[in-house]
Order: structure tokens, then sequence, then C-alpha cells
């Protein structure tokens, strides 16, 4: 594989051995979109992909060679026919912006018209592409429909829906998938992970590799038992909801625990054959990603919280008090 180098994943060896065939065969497009699950390494196979169009002594077969000028820039990420637009501090310079604007764009037209410093090529990789505003999209599709040659400009996007079909139909897809399930768990192996925690991991992140890996990394699978603990205690009114509530959205990781109630009630409906409890686990899944999506507004955390996890509550009680009169 021509990608071995980089230390990829199966995965990622795929998408980027077609990538290198097209380039290879002077079929590479001066748009990409690189699109797929999230967390799957696109953006890195888009790096090395660049790597590879800029290095000036390339090994047998293309590889970079990593020790040439070009590469100890990149490397060093001052390369200046190598750009990446993402986020940016907004105007007061207290956050990063949530979106990419049109002065970021207008920028990227700016060095795509200079001349490339070393060798012919220069490369702009723009992630995440669908934080792409509407006037910064406009932008971009002139950029797109007027190509330069040796210039490339690439789209790294979890959400490709969410770009305009205009920009997405000028551009070449390499899509990423995930993985067959044994592969996942051998590659979550020759990470260092035990059999049974990935076998757990990879379960609970419904096949995601990358998420499975992440949770192993930071104690994400021990969140997601203290979830399932508190929804359980809940359900049986071991504890209140307003101080659960408190809790989950006392750190950072307030959409983290909202992700795994959603995904254990998903869980736990999957295995039932009453369609009532199915129905109540599913609005319930719903009522769960509106809350997560609620952070990220003004809305009090905990009261929405709070919310749901009545809700929870309520749907256990009932589902109690049902079982008992049957």
């Amino acid at each position: 594989m021509s990608g071995q180098a980089a230390g990829f994943a199966p995965w990622q060896h795929r998408v980027y051995d077609q990538a290198v065939a097209a380039l290879d065969a002077g079929r590479l497009a001066h748009g990409l979109l690189f699109c797929g699950p999230a967390r799957l390494g696109k953006r890195a196979v888009a790096e090395r992909l660049a790597q590879r169009l800029l290095c000036q002594q390339p090994m047998a077969g293309g590889e970079p060679c990593g020790a040439c000028r070009s590469c100890h820039l990149l490397a060093a990420g001052t390369h200046p026919d190598y750009h990446l637009i993402s986020f940016i501090p907004n105007k007061e310079g207290t956050r990063l912006r949530t979106e990419i604007v049109i002065e970021q764009i207008r920028q990227l037209s700016e060095q795509l018209s200079l001349t490339p410093q070393y060798g012919g090529a220069q490369v702009v990789i723009l992630d995440p592409a669908e934080a792409i505003n509407n006037a910064a999209c406009n932008a971009l599709l002139k950029t797109l429909e007027e190509p330069v040659p040796g210039r490339y400009l690439w789209l790294v996007s979890a959400h490709p829906t969410r770009l305009p079909a205009t920009i997405r139909s000028r551009c070449q897809r390499y899509e990423f998938k995930l993985p067959p399930h044994e592969e996942a768990l051998a590659w979550l192996r020759s990470r260092g992970h035990a059999e049974a925690t990935s076998r757990e991991a990879s379960d609970a992140a419904r096949g995601h590799p990358g998420l499975a890996h992440e949770w192993l990394e930071n104690d994400g699978l021990k969140l997601r038992r203290d979830v399932a603990g508190d929804l359980a205690r809940l359900g049986r009114g071991e504890i209140g909801a307003v101080e659960t509530a408190q809790r989950w959205v006392g750190d950072e990781h307030a959409g983290l625990r909202l992700r795994h109630a959603a995904d254990l009630a998903l869980a736990e409906a999957a295995g039932l054959t009453d369609p009532v409890r199915t129905r109540s686990l599913a609005a319930w899944f719903d009522q769960a990603n509106r809350t997560r999506d609620l952070l990220r507004t003004t809305v009090r955390a905990d009261l929405a919280v709070t919310e749901l996890l009545l809700a929870w509550r309520g749907a256990s009680g009932a589902q109690a008090s049902g079982g008992s009169r049957r």
C-alpha cells in the first residue's frame, strides 16, 4: 500500500491509495471533497496527499521523503505553498468563530493566485468545509469554477450534505466509510487496547473505531457506565432529576453524557418487543438529541437536562406501573 509509511488505519489506506492512483494517472481534480464520519482521519489523508505533491525529493513509488526542505516546512507548519483554512478567532480575540467567513476565502483566492515558492503546486485544505457561511460559499464557488493548473483546493467534511450542491458537484469525491467490525477491532487492539474493552467500546460507538478509540483513551467508557447507572437509579427513584442534571452539566462532558444517554435508550429499544415502551424510548431518544443541541444555545443547560431526566423518570415509572398491573 502506498500509504503505509504514514501509519494509516486500513480505511485511510483505501482512500489514500485511490487518490494517489488518480494523482499518478493525471486524473486528480483541482477540487477534492474528503467526506465521511468524524474521527476517521480524513484530514490526515489530505495532509499526506499534500506532502506527496509538495515533496521535492520523493522516494521510490512517489512517497514523500520527509527530509527535504519542503517536507521540513510542512512538518513545522510554515510551508508557503500549503494553507489550512479553519476556524479563526473572533474580532475581540476571545474565542474561535463558529463558521468560516468570506474574508478567509478571499485570502485563499489571493494565495492561490501567487506563484508557488517550492515546485509547481499549491494546496489549500478547508476543514470543516460545512462551516462555510453563505457569503463564503459564493466566493468559494468562484474559486472552484476557475481552476489554475497546479493549484489544489481540498474540502474536508463530516457533513457534506450541508454543502451546497453547486460546490459538491465541482469536487472529486473521496468517501470514508466505517470499516468492517473485525477490522475495527483489530485496529483498536493494534492501538494497545484489550480485546474485551475494544469490543465494548466498538459496540457502544456503533462500530466507529475512531470514536471507540477516543473513549478508551479518555475514560469515555467509564462515563457511559456512569450515565447508564444514573438512568437506572433515576428510573427506580433512588436519585433526583435536579441534582443529577446539575452533575451532568457541571463539566465539559455534558454533551457526551447526553450522547451516551440517547444511545443507551436506543440500545434498550432495539432489544424490546413491547411497542409502547419502544415508542417511549424512541421519543426520549429524540428529546435527548434535541437537548444536546440546546447546550449550544443560551438556554440554561441544567433546566433543559432536568426536563429530559424528569421525562425519563416518568416513562420508567409508567413502565414499572404498567408491568405490575400485568
